[in-house]
């Protein structure tokens, strides 16, 4: 079987679907050569992660990943969820074919690129060390000041 159980579970019940209107922080990633779009939206409470939803156009890989990520950073404090990883998110799923790893990526990057938004709109200085090398969504930032 190519899926676990449980991706197929969070692909056909996904958790946290949808979108928080008053968001503290919004990311927004995709990758052009599958075509997947993630968006999550976060709420924050004293450095807690209170609510999260997302919405993901994509393959079934892409929702479950997406769904899991926001189970496993909801409730906890920013910088858990700056420390969740692409690996994590795939062991969380009981695995995910080697074809399908980017969805777990992405799902990475959209919660990462939330609480960059978060950051950015309450003035907090962004930690660029948290990304990978080469994907912090700041690094056009870095370009312009040297």
């Amino acid at each position: 079987m190519l899926y676990s159980e449980k991706v197929m579970d969070h692909f056909r019940n996904p958790r946290n679907v949808g979108e928080i209107a008053d968001a503290d922080g919004i990311g927004e990633v995709g990758n052009a050569k599958c075509g997947d779009i993630m968006r999550m939206y976060i709420k924050v409470k004293d450095n807690i992660i209170t609510d999260v939803k997302f919405m993901t156009f994509g393959c079934g890989s892409a929702i479950a990943t997406s769904s899991i990520a926001t189970e496993m950073i909801k409730g906890r404090s920013i910088d858990e969820a700056l420390d969740l990883s692409n690996q994590a998110v795939v062991e969380a799923l009981g695995g995910l074919p080697a074809h399908k790893i980017h969805c777990s990526v992405l799902a990475e990057e959209a919660v990462k690129a939330a609480v960059k938004d978060y950051y950015d709109k309450n003035g907090i200085k962004y930690d660029c060390d948290k990304y990978a090398a080469g994907s912090c969504p700041c690094v056009h930032e870095h370009d312009s000041l040297n």
